[in-house]
């Protein structure tokens, strides 16, 4: 591999942040897989050009043999398949090599999804300050209460408290990605990934393969977004900060901070085992599909490609419908009523 195969990996990584616009996260995921590939290029002396249908069948192989599971594997194949077909389009390559290249299949798991009980309960629940943070972001708690473990109560401040059920109300009120609601401004601007238009009750956000789309936000999200401005506004945390979710020094929240804090917050509400923000993107999906049957209408909410993704929560309404007619149906009971 040469300088000049080199200078094609960085604009096509210039590409995808600056063009395409993706995720941070994502554009990690391609530079990883994209400079494992050109490793590979460089041990076998072969330039973009000279990569054929065979080598990249063997290099497939090499990492099923690696022990990579079938989804990891796809995800890299993914990555090679969209530099070549850039470099195609760029008529660096005379044909694409891995265009009859197939992951193996993996088992789709069901997507975890919280019952709407839990759900409700959830974004309903906003614990009481335990006051002011001190320094290091920690309130004074009573000694019950360290004992107890972290809570959102007994480790935030205001603000925190009103920005996490903020947070929470978008990503199961609208179906947003962790990504998506993170990435949101306070207002519209050239450069804004997102922001939500409270008089109009949507919710401008830039999605996956760079797409807008835009989703109705309720009466709760707006209620608890207002909440949350104004506690942002009262400890200062306005100055000079674009970003819709902050940090305590005002930079934008992270996903790690986030995972926690929801975590926190799931706890002080009671729900039992691991709550993460993309199970409340999967409840959204499934309680609305549950409501509504219009699978049209949740891939359009959740801003799915293809209606095959969104099929899969078709699988986690039959789960609900089951458990429905066991609990209802006279021939589905184990046992035999009484007379």
């Amino acid at each position: 591999m040469n300088s000049t195969d080199a200078d094609w990996l960085a604009r096509y990584l210039l590409h995808i942040r600056v063009e395409k616009r993706l995720a941070p996260r994502t554009q990690a995921l391609y530079a990883t897989h994209l400079q494992g590939l050109a490793q590979r290029c460089a041990a076998e002396g072969l330039g973009w050009a000279s990569v054929s249908p065979a080598h990249a069948r063997r290099w497939a192989a090499q990492l099923r043999a690696s022990g990579r599971q079938p989804r990891g594997i796809a995800l890299v194949l993914s990555c090679w398949r969209g530099f070549f077909t850039w470099l195609g389009r760029q008529e660096v390559i005379a044909a694409h090599p891995l265009q009859a290249v197939r992951a193996p299949k993996a088992a789709q798991p069901l997507p975890k999804a919280l019952d709407v009980h839990d759900a409700l309960r959830l974004a309903a629940h906003l614990p009481q300050s335990a006051g002011p943070a001190r320094k290091e972001g920690r309130a004074e708690g009573t000694e019950s209460e360290a004992a107890a473990g972290p809570t959102v109560a007994a480790t935030a401040p205001d603000w925190q408290v009103l920005q996490i059920h903020c947070l929470v109300e978008l990503l199961y009120g609208s179906g947003l990605r962790i990504a998506e609601a993170l990435g949101l401004d306070v207002r519209p601007s050239s450069a804004a990934l997102g922001w939500v238009d409270a008089q109009a009750g949507e919710v401008q956000v830039l999605g996956k393969g760079g797409k807008w789309r835009t989703v109705p936000v309720g009466a709760a999200a707006l209620q608890a977004l207002a909440q949350w401005l104004a506690a942002r506004a009262q400890a200062g945390l306005d100055a000079g900060a674009a970003a819709l979710f902050v940090g305590a020094r005002g930079a934008r929240l992270t996903p790690q901070v986030a995972r926690r804090q929801l975590q926190a917050l799931a706890a002080s509400a009671g729900l039992a085992g691991r709550v993460h923000p993309h199970m409340l993107r999967h409840s959204f999906a499934s309680h609305v599909l549950q409501s509504s049957a219009d699978l049209r209408a949740v891939q359009e909410l959740l801003g799915h490609a293809s209606i095959a993704s969104t099929q899969i929560y078709t699988r986690l309404d039959f789960q609900h419908l089951s458990r429905a007619y066991e609990a209802a149906h006279p021939r589905a009971r184990k046992t035999a009523p009484k007379s």
